[in-house]
Order: structure tokens, then C-alpha cells, then sequence
């Protein structure tokens, strides 16, 4: 069967006749007599007869040179773009020197019968600290720091006598710590009773010189501070030392918070006898894709246009900026990036680089209507060597890894035991395919690279950051005139649909991407915003009933996925496109996921709640779940009980 031929326009001989037959009436308002007898009708039908033979030859026009087309045009396709992941370098012990983790080391998945390994590359060095503890405080009032360095042995409370919330423990390290995971072992007794040892009201949070920032936490076993054991915290990378209680430390501290719906709480502090503190790991930011250093593409022939290249393919965003150098007498000579060469001069030095299929060009020479040859950026010296100092390879939907599977360690590291990933890597998109861009060209032609409606910011946003999953433009309202929002949705699947609501905020890089693209496109006067869209958490309650012979622990989880997929902002909603913009939530589809379910005999009951993702405070219970005009729903934390038969 052969492939369909894009059909570029549809009109036909009649069509044409009329749309001449309009423009007369609009030009020529006194041409009147518009009857086949008149001789200027004649015309129009014998050029709308040579026009639509033009269009049919047009239409007969092989795929190939429709997507020559769209590169006249400017229309490339998008890069891949490359999964982000967190990845945890532990120690084998703890050390007394720092352990630095290079820029650039290279850790990966397991190799299968079936699949290759995917490499993840950290984009900054990690050095990981030694610490001990120095201080160790208390504070259950505002400004009152209680010291309790003095105590550790004897053991103290380390709360109120009722513990309340906000009161808190200070342990004060003896140097910051930045990106690095700091195993508490403690020593104590317990007292504080009333808590969930799998839920304690407590955060952890470390002084970032603009205030305290939360950590996360793994490995507690101390049950909220109630037992002897080890607790892991993993420190964000902006922490520092600081003075509190007239003492320097590297400050982290553990509050108390007031408790969630049903969460039980402490009605006595717990007794601390002893702490230590000690640096077993660090983190640092991964990227799918790998690094090639000063690859030669060629030689130059000092001719204009020239094009060279790459080995690797393609060329993922991120990282240090794309350099080509140039030989020149004992070093090398920089040579800039741009998009095009229209406003380059002879002897400005630049470049483009096509990120998908690896072309690297220099500037073209144009002949000119007078006959004089104008020339567009420098042409490198003939024989002289061209390199990339530096880019990123690879990208794509299959660096999206799951957590945990990041253990294997290219190079060797000294004192590093092992690595992980503790959060699935998101991010990851595959690069554009043909269909995709014959899309995108009308719209790039009608554009015209200019932010002018809501579609053109959409279209631009896309072209700034392909990475995204889904761009909305809202358009100025009455209260916010002149003011356009930008709505930005990363690209995260998550395991069974199943998102962290911090993934579903885009990066700084990102936003700051597209908004200085938007900024040099828009209309004069209008201002862009760019942030992510709101999100109103949906909580769904239910009681099943099992059908005979199902296992209620698998209808749990297939139920469970059901929910997570149907409320997901990009692969939910009625079309499983993405949840619609500002689209209400009734229970009866509530009823309709869960029932068509394997192995659902019946949907007892459901209730509907509205959660906050940030607090977990959930509202009333309700049929039918009201968003706003431009926010999209979340999933948090379904609950579901089966009954068997």
C-alpha cells in the first residue's frame, strides 16, 4: 500500500473562481457584471483553471520535498530531551577526609538479557563532607534556646513536657553539609507516647541562610524518637553554618507539627540519652545523557556554508553551552552558537548546529541584487581544525527509570560503596517525529516567530522548551490587563500513574527559558508570566466488592491505578490526553473508572474530597468537585477497601 501524499491544498477550480469573484467585489467594487459572458470572468476562469492544475502537480509532490519545504521555512525537529534524576553516592563507612564525586561520573541501570543499561551523567561535583555532632539544643518557645550539649548521657526531654506544635530539637553540626545524607544513631527511651511510630508529626528541616529548608528523611528507625536506632537526613545543597543560641554550627533540626486529620500525637516528649552524627553519602543531580569532550569534526576548506558532522547524535539541551573551537597559531580560537545567520556580520565568528541531526554549518555567502557577494559570519582558516569543546548525547522517553534502579558505577570512586536513584527520573521525552513538524508548519508560517494570540504563545513555548508535556496560555482578563500567563506542565509519567506533586512543578531552567523567549516575541506592552498551573488534590474513598476468586491485594492495586490514571494531568481524563484544563470532578465517573475494573462485582460506595497536596487538609465530602478555570487535578492519596465475597 502506498504511503498517503500530504495533501497541501485542497482547493479546487470552482473554489478558486469564487474566491476571485470575492476579491473583485472588495477591489473593484465597479466591475458589476460578474456573468460568464463577461471577458473578465472568462480570465478568472481560465487562471483558476491553470491554478488548479498547478495545485494538483503540487499535491503529487513526493513526502520528501514537503519536509525540504518545511526547512525553508525554519521548521527542524525537536531534540530528545534528557531524564533528570537525584542520584545518592553511600559510603562504604564514614570518613574522616572529603570524598569528592567528579562532574561528569556515570552511573547506570543494570544490564539485561533484553535491554542495554542507561547511562546518567552528574552535572556538578559532589564533595561529601565528615561531620560530628558539636551542639545539640532544644527551643519550645519563641527565642529560647535550650542548651543540652552538657546532658547528652545523663538524658534530657527533648520537647515541652506536652509537647505542642513547633517546639523543636537543634543539633548543630560541625560544618555545613551541603547535599549530603547525615545518619543520626540515637539513643532513646520510650517516652513520648501516643505517636504513630510510622507517622510521627515531625519534620526535618537545615538552615540555608534565608531561612530552614525541609529534608527528607529515610531509614527511621527511632519511631518519631521513641527507640534506639538511626535515622537518615538528607540535606539540601544550599545548607550552611549559622549562629543560634550564641553557637556556630552547621544547624538541622527536627519540629514538631500540629497533626493531620487522624494522626495520632505525642502526650509526653520523648527522653534523648545520646546522639552522634556522621556523613554516609551525598547527592547529586544526574542527567540522561552522556558527555563528549573536544571531538575534531573536521577541516575547514575556507569555503562558505560549509557543513561538518557530529559523531554522536543528537544533541541534548543542558549542560555548558555548545562551543566550537577553531585553530588558531598555538591555541584555539571561540566561535559562538546562533539560531541563524541573518544578523551576522563577515567577521563575526558563529555557527549553528542542527541538535537533531548533528549538522554543524557556518555562515552562507549571498549574492545580492547589485551582484556583490555578501557574506554571513566568518569562514574558519583553510586546514584549520574544528572542534566541539564539549556536548551531551542521548535524551529520551527510556532514561525515565524507575527508583532505585541507578546501582551500577561506571568508574570506581574510593569509599563509595554503591549508588541509587531514591526518586523515579523524570523528564525524559522522545524527539519529534515527521508527522509532529508537518504540524507544526502551518502554524510556524503563520507565527511568523511573533507572540501575538493564545495559540502563538502555546506554539513558542513548545519551540523554547520541547520538553514540556503541556503548555496553556491564558489571556489577559479584565483584573490582570495586559498580563499573559503562561501555564507550563513538565513531562512525568510516574510508576502506575502514580506522580510526586514536586515533580509536577517545572524547573527554574526551564521557566526561565521560556520566558526569555516569550519576552523577545511578544507584542509591545504585554507582559508574560510564566508558572505552572494550579493543582486541587483529589481524594477518592471507596468500598469495593471483590467478584469470587479475585485477590482483593491485586484488585487493591489495579483500582488504585485506575484512579491515579484517570485524575493524571497529562495521560487522564475522559480522551486519556491529560486531564482538561478547569474540567469539574463528578463522583459518577468515580463510579464508572472503579467499575470497569477487573475483577470489581460492584462499587459499594465512594466519597469525593478535595486535599490540599501541600498540608493534606482535606475539605468536606462532596459529588461533584468545582476547580478553576485553569487548574488541573492531582491525585492524593486514595483509599480503598475490598470486600471480599
Amino acid at each position: 500500500m502506498p504511503l498517503p501524499a500530504p495533501n497541501l491544498d485542497d482547493r479546487r477550480f470552482q473554489q478558486l473562481v469564487d474566491d476571485a469573484k470575492r476579491l473583485v467585489q472588495q477591489r473593484c467594487p465597479e466591475w458589476t457584471d460578474h456573468n460568464v459572458s463577461d471577458p473578465g470572468v472568462t480570465l478568472i476562469e481560465t487562471f483558476a483553471y491553470m491554478v488548479d492544475q498547478l495545485i494538483y502537480r503540487l499535491n503529487r509532490v513526493p513526502d520528501r520535498n514537503f519536509v525540504k519545504f518545511l526547512e525553508l521555512v525554519g521548521v527542524h525537529l525537536f531534540p530528545p530531551t534528557a531524564a533528570q534524576a537525584d542520584v545518592t553516592f553511600w559510603l562504604s563507612a564514614p570518613q574522616d577526609e572529603p570524598i569528592t564525586v567528579a562532574r561528569g561520573t556515570q552511573v547506570a541501570s543494570p544490564r539485561t538479557e533484553t535491554d542495554e543499561p542507561v547511562v546518567f551523567t552528574t552535572k556538578d561535583s559532589l564533595t561529601i563532607v565528615p561531620c560530628e555532632l558539636s551542639r545539640l539544643a532544644s527551643s519550645v518557645a519563641a527565642d529560647e534556646v535550650r542548651d543540652h550539649t552538657g546532658a547528652v548521657g545523663d538524658g534530657f526531654y527533648c520537647f515541652d513536657q506536652t509537647p505542642k506544635a513547633d517546639d523543636t530539637l537543634l543539633f548543630g553540626l560541625s560544618g555545613a553539609v551541603p547535599a549530603n545524607a547525615v545518619l543520626f544513631r540515637m539513643d532513646c527511651d520510650i517516652e513520648g507516647v501516643g505517636v504513630d511510630p510510622d507517622d510521627p508529626p515531625l519534620v526535618w528541616e537545615a538552615w540555608t541562610g534565608e531561612g530552614w529548608a525541609a529534608c527528607e528523611v529515610d531509614r527511621d528507625e527511632t519511631g518519631g524518637l521513641n527507640r534506639p536506632g538511626d535515622l537518615v537526613v538528607h540535606i539540601p545543597h544550599e545548607h550552611t553554618v549559622s549562629v543560634i543560641g550564641r553557637r556556630r554550627a552547621g544547624w538541622v533540626r527536627c519540629r514538631v507539627v500540629a497533626p493531620a486529620d487522624g494522626q495520632p500525637f505525642y502526650s509526653a516528649s520523648p527522653l534523648i540519652r545520646s546522639v552522634e552524627a556522621m556523613t554516609i553519602g551525598g547527592t547529586v543531580a544526574a542527567a540522561h545523557a552522556e558527555t563528549v569532550i573536544e571531538e575534531i569534526v573536521g577541516l575547514s576548506e575556507f569555503v562558505h556554508g560549509q557543513r561538518f558532522g557530529l559523531r554522536r547524535t543528537p544533541v541534548v539541551a543542558g549542560g555548558d553551552p555548545v562551543v566550537v573551537e577553531v585553530a588558531a597559531g598555538d591555541g584555539w580560537e571561540t566561535w559562538e552558537r546562533v539560531e541563524g545567520f541573518e544578523n551576522s556580520e563577515p567577521n563575526d565568528r558563529h555557527f549553528a548546529l542542527d541538535a537533531t541531526s548533528g549538522e554543524l554549518r557556518f555562515g552562507p555567502a549571498v549574492r545580492e541584487a547589485d551582484g556583490s557577494l555578501r557574506q554571513y559570519g566568518a569562514v574558519p582558516p583553510k586546514g584549520a581544525p574544528i572542534r566541539i569543546r564539549s556536548y551531551r548525547t542521548g535524551g529520551g522517553a527510556r532514561g525515565n527509570v524507575a527508583a532505585g534502579r541507578l546501582t551500577v558505577l561506571k568508574s570506581s570512586i574510593p569509599y563509595v560503596a554503591r549508588t541509587e536513584n531514591r526518586h523515579p527520573a523524570t523528564g525524559g521525552v522522545d524527539g519529534e517525529d515527521i508527522d509532529s513538524a508537518k504540524e507544526r508548519g502551518p502554524i510556524t508560517l503563520r507565527t511568523r516567530d511573533r507572540a501575538v494570540t493564545a495559540e502563538d504563545f502555546e506554539h513558542l513555548a513548545r519551540q523554547a522548551a520541547p520538553e514540556v508535556g503541556r503548555v496553556r496560555s491564558v489571556t489577559p482578563g479584565d483584573e490582570d490587563a495586559g498580563t499573559v500567563r503562561v501555564l507550563v506542565v513538565p513531562a512525568v509519567r510516574g510508576e502506575a500513574g502514580r506522580l510526586d506533586f514536586a515533580h509536577l512543578v517545572p524547573d527554574d531552567d526551564t521557566l526561565r527559558r521560556i520566558s526569555d523567549y516569550l519576552d523577545e516575541r511578544r507584542t509591545i506592552g504585554a507582559r508574560v508570566v510564566v508558572e505552572p498551573p494550579g493543582y486541587v488534590g483529589v481524594t477518592v474513598v471507596a468500598r469495593l466488592r471483590a467478584r469470587p476468586g479475585a485477590s482483593a491485594p491485586r484488585l487493591t492495586d489495579r483500582a488504585l491505578e485506575a484512579l491515579y490514571r484517570h485524575f493524571h494531568p497529562l495521560e487522564g481524563g475522559p480522551d486519556g490526553d491529560g486531564w482538561p484544563f478547569g474540567r469539574p470532578v463528578y463522583v459518577g465517573e468515580v463510579y464508572a473508572v472503579l467499575q470497569q475494573v477487573k475483577g470489581v462485582e460492584l462499587v459499594e460506595d465512594v466519597g469525593l474530597f478535595e486535599a490540599d497536596p501541600l498540608t493534606g487538609e482535606r475539605q468536606e465530602q462532596t459529588d461533584r468537585l468545582v476547580i478553576g478555570d485553569h487548574a488541573l487535578v492531582f491525585s492524593y492519596q486514595h483509599q480503598l477497601r475490598v470486600e471480599e465475597p
